[in-house]
């Protein structure tokens, strides 16, 4: 079977496409760019390339020539001229959180800490930096990456503060390290048993160590004094202009309460959103209740759509909550977390079938992977596959998948939405936690393609960086940013350099039902659009790391120009 999004591509064809001239009766354009080279993303590519795209109101009207385009050009055209700098469809991040991302930057930050002192020093000088007696909240930890990797105890953080309130998430969001005083603000002892698709870690006299895993990160979560709508939409924006920078034209925004749903829906009404949204519904029983009643929902600009629910089968692989088939090689007896109960996975997604909207769940390890793919097949029931395939329901991450279930993907049309730099922050550990034979099947992005299945990709932020380009290197060498391991990891799932740009771009809008007008550089296209100093599918992928983002085009408006 073919691959599916290569299916798609070849229903596009540039044929009027590179030379198409439909908007030349009309009004002229808003909007050119010249002197540069496309990228249009079509099989194949126009022969010469392109070097101009013309822009009237939020669509492509024009891809050709200089010429041609100069002759859409009025008196109020802006025109950008590119010097040769590559146009490509804009980077669309099939998995992040937005909000996430803004929560992220206001607080401590903690990514790239080499050791649990090096974390607690931070957290003195946050404490140093706004005395009081708040929360301190922090996030990006990764204990796989210390020189002890062990977790860490709540006394380190009592040691720098006593009195206040501190709660550190581990960089996956799946695992929090607390302070004693948080503890007790969420009335956590001995005595306190494990919620359900969770765990309290203790010592060897049963008391809390201050780590909780999965589910009971909500147990502190839960008594944190929420922040305003006022604060929560400055991190929204903060978010938003930290992914144009990054060239990101538009987010898969995984889990939004129905309040964040609202606060998106007045900000595209008002005009105040700048970066295309498509939201998955949290699993809550408000937000479904309401979000199931009132369907499926688009704004009027387009920028914003609502028409997915997020479901969690298991928790992460780095703190050992990923649900695995057999036990943790490095962790006899466990093999991870079902974080939701099956009957309610069914429950909803039964539910979301009958009201029209996708399903998209996240599950990372191969015990989780194939609950999620029979759960599918279920909904639909056997000899369905066609009305599967056309919902296009998600698994996020499919990080671990057993050899056997690595084609059911294609034959169910189930969609991967999978992240290259998970693959480059775990490569170093992941062995461990799952033996030499079990890592045949981690993430094969290669295998998946080849076995008929659609992916899509991003990049979990802030689990990881915001950087598509960083996930591009990192799609096509399977390598740190210093190279190591010389030729990959697994190097047979390595991707070349177009499939790796598709996945980041038609991919993504064929994961949201929406490649007849994102994630190619043609007329009729949304002008949703990146600007690069380089090709990324002429330069070696080291040199990945040091293209630059030049202009981000949204909606066919600037709304990120390097200065």
């Amino acid at each position: 079977m073919k691959n599916a999004l290569i299916c798609l591509l070849a229903t596009l064809t540039v044929s009027g496409c590179a030379v198409d001239r439909s908007g030349d009766e009309g009004p002229g354009a808003d909007l050119i760019l010249l002197g540069g080279q496309v990228l249009t993303l079509l099989d194949p590519e126009p022969d010469p390339a392109p070097t101009a795209v013309a822009v009237r109101a939020d669509r492509i009207i024009y891809v050709g020539d200089d010429a041609g385009a100069r002759t859409l050009q009025t008196a109020t055209t802006r025109v950008v001229e590119l010097a040769g700098r590559t146009v490509v469809p804009g980077f669309a991040d099939s998995h992040a959180h937005l909000y996430g991302l803004g929560k992220a930057l206001a607080e401590i930050d903690l990514v790239g800490t080499v050791s649990a002192t090096e974390v607690v020093d931070a957290v003195a000088a946050a404490a140093a930096a706004q005395p009081g007696p708040g929360w301190l909240q922090g996030r990006g930890w990764d204990q796989n990456d210390w020189q002890v990797a062990v977790f860490p105890d709540r006394r380190l953080l009592d040691a720098v503060a006593p009195d206040r309130p501190v709660f550190l998430r581990r960089i996956d969001g799946h695992a929090a390290w607390a302070n004693s005083a948080a503890l007790a603000a969420a009335g956590i002892s001995s005595a306190t048993g494990d919620p359900a698709g969770g765990a309290i870690l203790r010592d060897a006299a049963g008391k809390p160590t201050g780590i909780l895993i999965d589910n009971a990160v909500s147990l502190v979560g839960a008594v944190i004094p929420p922040v305003g709508v006022e604060e929560i939409r400055r991190r929204v924006e903060i978010a938003v202009q930290h992914c144009l920078r990054h060239g990101i034209t538009a987010v898969h925004d995984a889990g939004v309460s129905w309040d964040r749903f609202g606060l998106y829906r007045d900000m595209a009404a008002a005009g105040a959103l700048e970066l295309r949204v498509y939201a998955f519904l949290d699993d809550e029983p408000e937000t479904l209740a309401r979000g199931f009643a009132a369907g499926p929902y688009l704004s009027d600009d387009g920028m914003l759509t609502v028409r997915a629910v997020k479901l969690y089968a298991d928790g992460a692989l780095g703190s050992r909550g990923a649900l695995l088939l057999e036990d943790y090689s490095d962790d006899a007896g466990n093999k991870g977390l079902p974080v939701t109960s099956l009957e309610h996975l069914r429950e909803v997604a039964r539910a979301a079938a009958q009201h029209g909207f996708q399903v998209c769940t996240h599950a990372i390890g191969d015990g989780a992977n194939r609950l999620v793919l029979d759960l599918y097949e279920e909904v639909f029931g056997s000899g369905n596959e066609a009305r599967l395939a056309d919902q296009r329901w998600r698994i996020e991450h499919a990080q671990i998948i057993a050899a056997s279930d690595l084609p059911r993907f294609g034959r169910l049309g189930v969609i991967a939405a999978m992240q290259p730099l998970h693959c480059t922050s775990d490569m170093d550990w992941v062995v461990d936690r799952l033996g030499p034979e079990r890592i045949s099947g981690a993430y094969a992005w290669r295998s998946l393609l080849d076995s008929g299945a659609s992916i899509c990709f991003g990049t979990d932020f802030p689990v990881e960086e915001v950087d598509p380009l960083a996930g591009l290197y990192a799609a096509r060498t399977r390598s740190h940013q210093d190279g190591t391991p010389v030729g990959g990891w697994l190097p047979a799932e390595r991707l070349d350099a177009r499939t790796a740009l598709l996945l980041y771009t038609r991919g993504s809008a064929h994961a949201a039902f929406m490649e007849e007008e994102l994630g190619a550089v043609a007329p009729g296209f949304l002008a949703d659009l990146t600007v690069l100093s380089d090709d990324p599918l002429a330069i070696e992928a080291i040199r990945l790391l040091n293209n630059q983002v030049f202009m981000t085009i949204v909606a066919g408006k600037i709304r990120y120009a390097e200065s």
